[in-house]
């Protein structure tokens, strides 16, 4: 076999021509040539004494031509070539990047061996894919996302028919969570809207002098109108969070979910300080218990989260944050750094001036209030030197705030626009499963 010969001819011939077939480009190199550089894949060609070694190196051999053979692009061979002939590397300005970097990393060549009139736009190009890519990941992610969201919503729309009464029960959970299913679904979509706008509106109002009122005893006492719509509220609030986890076809996945989270969260803390209430008394009789309790009925606030699940802008806003981590890290370090460094020269300016700047956590509290362009007046400095530490905290808090806000509005549209996307093809993913069963056992029809 030419497998077990080979090392005897390389070694007996001073200068040998090795036959090299890439894609159909066939090309011939010395053996002088190739063993400048052992630790590349046609270098180690050399060193091969057996047909397992050689096919370990290359795709095919050719005993009677001794031709190696390469399953790779020929296009990109010339610059391999050249590189054996010369020692340096070349890429011209139309190449991929990628692909290049791939290709020298399969004829086993370092990039360090480009030349230094290619090495500079090389290493530029790929950083910029690099940061292109980065872009692009959220994206990605994105539309992966999407996929597995209707994948996992037909999953859970199939586990229906293992259960009884499913086809009830899938229609009244498609009914609950998806608003433009039906136009009974729409219409318990407007209601929870109206009942979540209606509980904050009774928070609010209750906060009013106007509409606090207080017993013999001088404590105060809710006004029975807006007692009777909180007690609404919280009914709906539980009938809703309740019928949701017994409708659910995965109790696992309805308690891992965000937006089910959101409502027991907003439901919560009522029953936690109802049995306080009734047991202990009054908040001023409480003492710091009571103070807890008021932290709980506070929690109320996160009711208004309650409309991420029927608005898509608070949704992309969510998934905005979410995908852009980088940025807003990037944001709050140099604010951070700006913080600390204005912070240090107002208090050097200030702290013997009686205006409020005479500790760094009182100057931190400027630095943030002035980076972030919303400049209270609280605090203010008198001398020239912290007017001119206040004027650069201003403007470079001005351009810090200002520069990743593009990005952060890109990717803000791009999830409006998937958030959209989802919704009709979701939709379209529960109807034509709809459709695909018998007309007996199809929800419309039994409605």
């Amino acid at each position: 076999m030419i497998y077990e010969s080979l090392p005897a001819w390389v070694q007996d011939a001073e200068d040998i021509l090795v036959h090299i077939n890439v894609g159909g480009l066939k090309r011939s190199l010395f053996s002088s040539t190739l063993s400048n550089f052992p630790d590349t894949r046609l270098g180690r060609l050399l060193a091969c004494e057996s047909e397992e070694a050689i096919l370990q190196i290359c795709d095919d051999y050719d005993a009677q031509q001794k031709e190696f053979y390469f399953d790779r692009n020929p296009g990109l061979f010339p610059y391999v070539l050249q590189f054996y002939q010369t020692g340096k590397l070349h890429i011209m300005e139309e190449l991929c990047i990628f692909s290049f970097c791939q290709e020298i990393e399969y004829w086993g060549i370092n990039e360090f061996f480009l030349d230094s009139c290619c090495s500079y736009r090389y290493h530029d190009r790929k950083l910029e894919s690099c940061h292109k890519s980065w872009d692009e990941e959220s994206d990605v992610s994105s539309v992966d996302t999407s996929v597995d969201e209707i994948s996992d919503l037909n999953k859970d729309i199939q586990h229906f028919q293992e259960m009884r009464c499913g086809n009830a029960r899938k229609y009244l959970w498609l009914t609950l969570e998806n608003p433009g299913y039906s136009i009974p679904s729409k219409l318990f979509s407007f209601l929870s809207i109206a009942v979540v706008l209606t509980s904050i509106s009774i928070m609010c109002i209750n906060s009013l002098p106007e509409y606090q009122y207080f017993d013999e005893d001088g404590k105060q006492v809710e006004e029975p109108t807006l007692q009777a719509l909180e007690f609404f509220c919280i009914c709906w609030f539980t009938f809703e969070v309740v019928t949701r986890m017994i409708l659910a076809p995965n109790r696992r996945k309805f308690f891992r979910h965000p937006l089910n989270i959101i409502d027991i969260v907003s439901v919560l803390p009522i029953y936690i300080t109802l049995p306080i209430d009734l047991a202990l008394g009054s908040e001023s009789e409480l003492g710091n218990l009571g103070k807890l309790v008021q932290v709980f009925r506070l929690m109320r606030i996160f009711r208004v989260l309650k409309l991420a699940r029927h608005s898509t802008g608070l949704r992309s806003l969510g998934a905005t944050l979410r995908h852009s981590y980088r940025e807003v890290g990037i944001l709050l370090l140099y604010l951070g750094v700006g913080v600390c460094v204005f912070s240090g020269f107002a208090y050097t300016a200030e702290y013997e001036e009686d205006v409020g700047l005479d500790t760094i956590p009182a100057c931190w509290w400027w630095g943030t209030v002035s980076m972030t362009t919303v400049g209270y007046g609280d605090v203010v400095p008198v001398t020239v030197a912290g007017k001119l530490a206040a004027s650069g905290c201003i403007l470079g808090g001005t351009l810090v705030v200002a520069l990743p806000i593009t990005i952060i509005f890109n990717k803000f549209s791009h999830f409006y626009r998937k958030q959209k996307l989802d919704k009709c093809l979701s939709l379209l993913s529960i109807f034509s499963y709809s459709a695909s069963l018998p007309s007996a056992l199809h929800p419309l029809h039994e409605s």
